[in-house]
């Protein structure tokens, strides 16, 4: 039975890097539909487009495929516990589902970040322009520094670089108060005897 799941964890390791070479052509537009390319779509679009009916986008970034990374990293934690442990208990099988939902908003956390960081950058340094780039930045920074701004300042008008400095403290100690709760949840759960 051991070897059985080490083989399921195996193999959904291959496929999460397949996906994410699928992620990574999707990239570059001049990519062939055939060879390699072509074998690679069709064994990895089916399940990434189960995940994209969902709509997980923030701006014009498609978001399923983290998510459809996500639940296959769950299930390859769950299968290699198996191989090793033999056994499974309901506190482990709820404290990787919360260490995937943990994985895809941390990454979203950190993704929103590192765009503060650059919209912040590009404010005080006055760079920026009409480039795709930078349209996006401004896309996905705007909406987080609107979304934060009428929470914490509520209606009082600020300096547009200060906001951003406030959102981007807010996300900061977000990302680390959120981490520790994580963290002490996944203890606790891993540790039910059930």
């Amino acid at each position: 039975m051991s070897f059985l799941f080490t083989v399921l964890s195996t193999i959904t390791s291959i496929y999460m890097l397949v996906i994410l070479f699928r992620v990574i052509l999707s990239w570059f537009p001049g990519t062939g539909q055939d060879g390699i390319v072509y074998y690679i779509r069709k064994i990895t679009d089916p399940y990434l487009n189960w995940f994209r009916r969902f709509g997980f986008r923030i701006g014009h970034i498609d978001l399923s495929p983290i998510l459809a990374i996500g639940v296959l990293s769950m299930l390859n934690r769950l299968f290699a516990t198996m191989a090793v442990q033999g056994f499974i208990t309901i506190g482990l099988v709820l404290a990787l589902l919360l260490s995937a939902i943990w994985s895809f908003v941390s990454l979203l956390m950190i993704i929103m970040i590192i765009i503060l960081v650059l919209r912040l950058i590009a404010h005080y340094a006055r760079i920026g322009g009409g480039g795709f780039f930078w349209r996006l930045i401004d896309n996905v920074s705007h909406q987080v520094i609107f979304r934060i701004n009428s929470f914490i300042l509520r209606d009082r008008i600020i300096n547009f670089g200060i906001s951003v400095i406030v959102s981007l403290i807010i996300m900061i100690l977000s990302y680390f108060i959120l981490r520790l709760v994580v963290t002490f949840l996944s203890i606790l759960l891993v540790n039910l005897p059930v």
